[in-house]
């Protein structure tokens, strides 16, 4: 007689995984140490601040231990300087150095990014874009056409080929001809050149409100998805306060607000300077910012500020500037973290301007935003 045998769940308490000390630490060192700014000193009082409170350490692990596993595990660095002292015990100037993130440290920073804001999309694809199109790619279609000169040998479909070459010649005199030979078709990949552009005015930390952090983990977290999972496409990073300058990627983990107001055109000057330059036929800028444009720099090299309300002077440059963009098919898609009724309706009027696109969003949420709209811009825009 046949048992029937039920299949089902079985729950249990949810217990997290077990940690080192160190591991535990550093998970917490790498929020904190993006927090900073890359500020170590400022990193380390914060956690042991958060050591007091919490008991993170205990006497068989420490936070001076701690230190010299990141030390030697070549994520910190310590410069010393010569303070003219003779280097012997109990001489004032014989004491450690500055203290410093490495480059290894940057890199586990943004990959952290990249975890924490894509971490729970899934997967789409091999890494390179498809266009809908077919020609010279590793994604393949399933669809069939005769081999023509220049196609790889790695692309015919030799069963296929062999089958047609049974046909036309028979079994008794077997021949493959070039006539015979037939190729699986694949997708065209193309390549995209992408300016991000953060906003580093004053109102991103204004009222005790972060919001430099978040927008630094997006362009980090951007910066590791294309430059690992899209090798073959540009990144360039720019900021923009009372002027725009580019910075390169390794300085994000770094980057800070300043005392400055917001010149949106400047930044999409750069960036369109910075596109203009590129080879890829496919361009795109994002711009995270969440405050109104409120300066100019005019031709005599002076500034031209109000932070009262929409400037209409202000406001019109910013809409000359999208419909530029648009004549050079730059798309350009607005990430807005602020929540102020007449600032998104600049930024619809900004969009409309550039037939680009925009998003009114709070801080969460932001990263996946902006990573579903990089594949649909994408795939979208290739005609």
């Amino acid at each position: 007689m046949a048992m029937n045998i039920r299949k089902g769940f079985r729950f249990a308490t949810y217990e997290a995984p077990e940690q080192t000390p160190f591991e535990k630490l550093f998970d917490i060192f790498q929020e904190l140490i993006t927090h900073t700014s890359g500020d170590v000193d400022e990193a380390l009082d914060w956690l042991r601040e958060l050591d007091k409170e919490y008991e993170l350490t205990n006497e068989n692990y420490t936070i001076d231990d701690f230190i010299e596993d990141l030390k030697s595990k070549g994520y910190l660095q310590e410069e010393f300087k010569d303070g003219g002292g003779d280097g012997t015990e109990g001489d004032e100037t014989n004491k450690g150095g500055d203290l410093s993130i490495t480059a290894k440290m940057e890199r586990i920073i943004r990959q952290r990014a990249l975890d924490q804001i894509f971490g729970k999309l899934k997967r789409n694809g091999a890494g390179n874009h498809k266009t809908g199109k077919s020609g010279q790619g590793d994604e393949h279609t399933g669809e069939l056409r005769e081999y023509r000169y220049g196609d790889g040998l790695d692309r015919i479909s030799m069963t296929e080929s062999i089958k047609n070459a049974q046909i036309s010649s028979g079994i008794g005199e077997f021949s493959l001809n070039e006539d015979d030979l037939v190729v699986e078709d694949t997708h065209y990949k193309a390549q995209m050149s992408t300016v991000l552009m953060i906003d580093i005015s004053h109102s991103m930390i204004l009222y005790g409100e972060d919001r430099i952090t978040p927008a630094k983990k997006v362009a980090m977290a951007l910066a590791e998805l294309i430059t690992t999972r899209y090798p073959k496409d540009t990144l360039d990073i720019l900021v923009f306060g009372n002027d725009a300058w580019p910075i390169p990627i390794k300085d994000l983990p770094y980057l800070k607000v300043g005392p400055y107001h917001t010149n949106t055109v400047a930044g999409l000057q750069l960036a369109m300077d910075m596109l203009r330059r590129k080879r890829n036929t496919n361009k795109q800028i994002f711009m995270i910012t969440d405050g109104k444009p409120s300066c100019l720099r005019m031709p005599d090299g002076s500034y031209y500020k109000n932070s009262v309300g929409l400037d209409d002077f202000i406001v019109e440059k910013c809409y000359n500037m999208a419909r530029q963009a648009r004549k050079h098919h730059i798309p350009i898609t607005t990430f807005m973290i602020a929540q102020d009724p007449y600032l998104m309706q600049f930024i619809r009027h900004f969009t409309e301007a550039n037939k680009g696109k925009a998003f009114f969003t709070g801080l969460k949420g932001l990263g996946e935003m902006i990573f579903e709209d990089y594949e649909a811009n994408r795939k979208k825009r290739l005609k």
